[in-house]
Formats: C-alpha cells, structure tokens, sequence
C-alpha cells in the first residue's frame, strides 16, 4: 500500500492562492481546497483551525507573492527610476493579478480576514513611500516636506489607476496605465527640478 502525501501547510496556502487568482476570495473554502488537494478536509482544518485564521495567512502569503520581490527590483537604481519601477509593479499586479490585488489592496481587511492589517497605518505610510521619501530627498537636495507631497500624490494617482485596471470594464492596455503614472510623476517631479533622463519607452522596455 503506498504511502499517503503529507498535506503540508504550504501546499494549502498554494492550492488556496491559486483558487484565489482564478476565482477571487469568494472561491476560497475549505472544501475547495480539499478537492483541489485530493485529500480531505482534516488536514486544511488541523494547520489553520478556520477559515478566519486561514484568510490571515493567504493575505500575508499574497503579500509575499505580489510585493515579494519588489525590493530587489529597486535596489541599486537611482531614486526617481527606483521610485517609477515601485508603480509599474503594483499596476501590473493590478493587471495580471486582479483577484489577489482586490484581497489585498481593496477589500476591507475587517470583512475578509476580521482584522485591520496593519494596525492603523494607511497606503500614505507604508515603508516604500517612506524609502522613496528618502532617496528622492537625498538626491535632489530637497525638503522631505515637498517630496512628501509629491511621494503621496504619485501614490493616490497610481492607486487610482490600479483599482480602474482590476475591474474589466475600466480597464487601459496596461501600458498604457503605466505610462499615464510615468507621465503623471514626472510632471510632479519637475517641481522640484527634476528632468528626466530617459523615456517611458526606456522604463517600458526594462520592467514591462
């Protein structure tokens, strides 16, 4: 008799991923996750006890799939193109992931996972503003007041733009999207005595 597959809490957050891309939050259940597992629903139940408790640990694991690799996307790059490639890559995930982006960028965490993530921090002062705050100052010899403004600003823009491309019916050709934050950043960014360098066509090329 051969030996039965140990259901590891890995594979039920990937199984429960993948069900989240295909179909969104709502496609994500227990006995979906067994069935797609081809095993019962005792191993889901004995890692994560819940559904809630289940929901919280695919919204840090989504977190990790979309925003994963966006450091080492930026690190080493001068700060302007560094701060462009941080939008690019959430419109993007917008874009070629509309299902997982809605979970974890636009659903209220109070409704899907029955906590704020987060604590009471907003989209104004997650980390990467903060380092793009940083670069942004050190390198045009700027208040951190004015690339304050101009950091959150982008961020509303791109925000925007990306909830429009998670929903179908609103939805640019994605480089398209990223050319309207390209263009929009770069028109704020010469406030401060920014000229570009490069085009988007340059930006598109690298990371698109």
């Amino acid at each position: 008799m051969g030996r039965k597959t140990q259901i590891s809490k890995e594979m039920i957050l990937e199984a429960a991923y993948e069900l989240l891309e295909e179909g969104g939050i709502g496609a994500v259940a227990i006995k979906a996750i067994a069935a797609r597992l081809n095993c019962s629903t005792q191993p889901v139940s004995w890692h994560f006890g819940s559904m809630p408790e289940l929901k919280k640990e695919l919204f840090r694991y989504s977190q990790i799939q979309l925003y994963g690799g966006l450091q080492a996307k930026m690190q080493g790059k001068e700060a302007v193109e560094a701060f462009f490639v941080s939008g690019l890559h959430y419109i993007s995930n917008a874009c070629d992931h509309p299902n997982v982006f809605k979970f974890i960028c636009v659903d209220d965490p109070m409704e899907t996972i029955g906590e704020r993530v987060g604590g009471d921090s907003t989209i104004f002062s997650k980390q990467f503003d903060a380092e793009a705050v940083e670069m942004l100052a050190a390198q045009y010899n700027a208040s951190p007041e004015a690339i304050g403004e101009i950091v959150r600003d982008t961020v509303i823009y791109t925000h925007g733009l990306a909830l429009m491309m998670g929903y179908d019916s609103y939805r640019l050709p994605k480089k398209e999207a990223c050319k309207m934050m390209y263009n929009m950043g770069t028109k704020l960014l010469k406030g401060i005595g920014y000229e570009p360098t490069y085009d988007f066509e340059t930006i598109a090329g690298k990371y698109l």
